[in-house]
């Protein structure tokens, strides 16, 4: 059996731009995605930014200063512990990775925690890129090209975004047929095979009845002698 793929998709919400000018984390959220499909397993919280947000948080996100007042900090260890057991050793999918990384670590030196290195972050916004080369590559334009549905994001919130992601990622990779490629079973010699279909113990009995046959045979010979699906070996 191939190896069991765990990946996470993730969105952070912030009180700004720049990490490196003091804003923070006021959001996270995550989805858990075993062989590139989602799991329904998620990962959300509110955070303290111990700052104002800024006016073009509020208006993108509905998030203000009064909803996260009463949110524990990053540091929490009801905020950082949980998130870095959701997250485990996984890979992180992120859309526009740089600017979430930067945040996510940001916030981990601040508690003393390592950061999460490079090597583990996809970056869908940069697979987009690639495969549509000149093609808008925000994640509302992805959704589009995918048709996957923005009706419930009249705002932007990180679950919601990471579940969009979760999505587009798997479309990027492919398409959603690539999922059945995950029945494949490793042989040992390097190839990959599909699991054989289980033969059916006992076959199921006919549901036709008898008059139903006899009434079909008199239609058959209605059609004539050679009836098309009798040229096709039918």
């Amino acid at each position: 059996m191939s190896a069991m793929i765990r990946e996470i998709a993730f969105d952070t919400e912030t009180t700004g731009l720049d990490p490196d000018k003091g804003d923070r984390i006021i959001e996270l959220g995550a989805v858990e995605l075993i062989n590139h499909i989602p799991t329904g397993e998620t990962f959300r919280m509110l955070v303290n930014p111990g700052r104002a947000v800024s006016g073009d948080t509020v208006r993108i996100t509905g998030i203000t200063d009064e909803m996260l007042a009463g949110q524990p900090p990053f540091e929490a260890p009801i905020v950082v512990d949980r998130f870095l057991e959701f997250v485990g050793d996984a890979m992180i999918i992120a859309h526009n990775a740089k600017f979430d990384r930067g945040f996510l670590n940001m916030e981990l030196l601040r508690c003393g925690r390592p950061v999460i290195e490079d090597a583990r972050w996809i970056d869908t916004a940069a697979m987009a890129r690639k495969k549509y080369p000149g093609a808008p590559a925000s994640l509302d334009a992805l959704c589009r090209r995918f048709n996957i549905s923005l009706e419930s994001r009249t705002l932007h919130g990180a679950l919601l975004d990471s579940q969009l992601l979760a999505d587009v990622y798997l479309e990027l990779l492919g398409g959603r047929a690539r999922a059945f490629e995950f029945e494949a079973q490793n042989t040992g010699g390097g190839e990959n095979t599909r699991a054989a279909a289980r033969a059916r113990p006992a076959p199921l009995e006919s549901r036709l009845t008898s008059d139903e046959a006899a009434r079909h045979r008199a239609f058959i010979e209605t059609l004539g002698e050679e009836p098309i699906w009798m040229k096709h070996g039918a």
